[in-house]
């Protein structure tokens, strides 16, 4: 899993680059082999004005599958991650089960033909 994060207002820290790539490959757990890339863009709407202005957008590639967006906006940084992480981490569970669901049920196919 390749974790690519950017931001908009801010300059990224070493503290918040770790604690965002912890948070997400805790949150993908197992599934974190399945996933292929995932595109953090962290922002500061408001900047100095304070508010409920941090926002976390993450855009997680599954191979073969459609992309799955997830955004979370808090009034603390760390805070929107680990929403965010923890949504994240949901919504890729959830697809693979899906995944897996369809090629389960899925009926052979006569290879011979």
């Amino acid at each position: 899993m390749k974790i690519n994060i950017q931001t908009r207002g801010f300059t990224l820290t070493d503290a918040l680059r770790t604690q965002t790539e912890r948070r997400l490959r805790f949150a993908f757990g197992g599934l974190g082999a399945r996933v292929g890339r995932v595109g953090v863009r962290l922002t500061d709407e408001n900047g100095p004005r304070g508010g409920v202005d941090k926002r976390c957008a993450l855009r997680i590639s599954l191979p073969g599958q459609q992309a799955i967006v997830i955004e979370q906006q808090e009034s603390n940084l760390y805070v929107a991650i680990d929403a965010a992480a923890e949504r994240a981490g949901r919504a890729v569970s959830r697809q693979v089960g899906r995944q897996q669901a369809l090629r389960r049920d899925a009926p052979w196919q006569d290879l011979s033909q």
